[in-house]
């Protein structure tokens, strides 16, 4: 789990990406997918990058709560709600069919 400040950072390539400070002390460098609104709330789903930089190949993304300040500095809250969770991840699998269809 990321600790909720979490600088947001353009790389070399003009991708977005998230550093995130996970529980065991490592960093993981992870790829902006997207942010989305349900019931209100953002989320934002981030996919993990290996060492070198490049995507994984075993499919992983992490999703959170995205926040941001009154001075638009952004912050990530971990789902501790497994409801929340579900809706949040159903909403996540649509927005992935749309995008395949758009693809075809």
């Amino acid at each position: 789990m990321p600790n909720q400040d979490n600088p947001i950072t353009p790389n070399d390539e003009e991708d977005i990406c998230v550093t995130l400070d996970m529980d065991d002390g490592t960093q993981v460098e992870c790829e902006i997918l997207t942010i989305f609104e349900v019931d209100g709330r953002d989320y934002i789903v981030l996919y993990p990058l290996t060492e070198n930089g490049h995507e994984n190949n075993d499919g992983t993304v992490y999703i959170y709560r995205y926040l941001e300040d009154e001075d638009g500095n952004p912050s990530l809250e971990n789902i501790q709600n497994d409801d929340e969770f579900k809706v949040v991840e159903e909403k996540f699998d649509e927005l992935l069919d749309e995008a395949e269809y758009e693809e075809d």
